[in-house]
Formats: structure tokens, C-alpha cells, sequence
């Protein structure tokens, strides 16, 4: 199991804790921002793979913002990616 943390930009929240097994998403949290509906986006992307996330989360905007913490947990996923093919 991989262990991942992502600074976040554009968003209320700061910070996305993940692991990745292989190319699965697992233990995602959220520092800051929504509580309630971050929680309910951990639980809905529990298992799920890195192309499955960044296909349905890719590009989720946030009101007037450029970014969502959805967008930014694609990011993430995939510069975790990213950081273990280096390892």
C-alpha cells in the first residue's frame, strides 16, 4: 500500500490523504473544506481505480471557482500515480 498526500489549490479544502494498492484508490480524506460531502466522496471512490476517478471527477467545477475538490482528488490520483511508478 502506497501512502499519498496532495496539496490542494482553488479549493476550501488543503489537503488529500490517499493510498493507492496497485491502481486502486483506497482511505481517501480531506483536510478542510465540506466535511460532510467530502466523506461521502471518500466512500463513493473506496475501491475504485485511478481511471474510473479521474473519468467522473475530471474537470468538476466548484461555482465561480476553476477547480472543485472532486477535480483536485483527480489530480491527486493521478499524481500519486504518478509518485509510485517512481518509487
Amino acid at each position: 500500500m502506497f501512502h499519498y498526500d496532495y496539496k490542494t489549490t482553488g479549493t476550501c479544502s488543503s489537503m488529500i490523504h490517499l493510498d493507492l494498492d496497485g491502481e486502486i484508490v483506497r482511505n481517501v480524506t480531506f483536510d478542510g473544506g465540506c466535511n460532510g460531502n467530502l466523506k461521502a466522496i471518500g466512500l463513493l471512490v473506496e475501491g475504485q481505480t485511478v481511471d474510473y476517478i479521474v473519468e467522473k471527477l475530471s474537470g468538476n467545477l466548484c461555482g465561480f471557482k476553476q477547480t472543485s475538490c472532486a477535480d483536485q482528488l483527480s489530480k491527486a490520483v493521478r499524481a500519486a500515480r504518478i509518485a509510485l511508478a517512481e518509487q
